[in-house]
């Protein structure tokens, strides 16, 4: 029994003090269909057309200035997020993507990487981005400051949207779900088809904010160049 509503989120499993929940992560390759190992299929297939449209489209955000194969930096990040985002929607498992300590993990050296990259290399740039084009004299001041602001929150915010977005849709399924023996017949059925719908809806979340991280981490990236 849930102690309260945020348990679920707790990785508290453990032998001899290993946190076990975080193995989620990886327990999942073992769930891949055997089809998916041969070469051709169509699940290959199908995974491959995803992965060359997401290298157009990211080929295409960061522009001419972008070195070969950084695309691939973002499209690995995307498989990642989505296998997890995807593992928590299964019932007992882990969800580690709803927790700050793997988001922020993944968003803090993306922008750090890029902010060295810039400053070190594209100072001049770095520098012209604080400044809209455009901006009175009088207000220089206080878009450095808003500029810089902005920069610095960015891993955060990052990190908390795809927190966020998987907590919510968890936590609502859960809320349902904790009054279902209480309910009679009737109530249950119409229980189970709101359970469901938030299921689908709770899958398209996974993808879209797979997506939304990889892009916002391209766009980022294409900043510096």
């Amino acid at each position: 029994m849930m102690t309260n509503l945020f348990s679920m989120f707790d990785p508290s499993t453990n032998i001899l003090n290993l946190s076990l929940n975080w193995l989620s992560s990886m327990l999942g390759i073992i769930m891949l269909p055997y089809l998916y190992w041969l070469i051709p299929n169509r699940l290959t297939f199908l995974w491959n057309k995803i992965l060359i449209t997401l290298h157009n489209e990211f080929k295409t955000l960061l522009g001419t200035t972008g070195h070969s194969g950084s695309t691939f930096i973002f499209i690995n990040t995307f498989s990642f997020i989505v296998f997890n985002n995807f593992m928590g929607l299964f019932p007992y498992i882990f969800t580690s993507s709803s927790h700050m300590t793997m988001t922020l993990t993944l968003a803090l050296p993306l922008w750090l990487s890029f902010m060295l990259y810039g400053w070190i290399n594209h100072t001049n740039h770095m520098f012209t981005h604080l400044v809209p084009q455009g901006t009175p004299n009088i207000l220089m001041p206080f878009m450095v400051c808003i500029e810089t602001i902005s920069n610095f929150i960015r891993p955060g915010t990052l990190a908390v949207r795809l927190a966020a977005n998987m907590i919510a849709g968890h936590l609502l399924m859960t809320l349902l779900g904790s009054t279902g023996p209480s309910m009679n017949l009737i109530l249950i059925n119409f229980l189970l088809i709101t359970q469901i719908a938030l299921l689908t809806l709770e899958s398209a979340v996974t993808i879209i904010q797979s997506y939304v991280f990889a892009v916002l981490s391209t766009l980022y990236s294409s900043e510096v160049n």
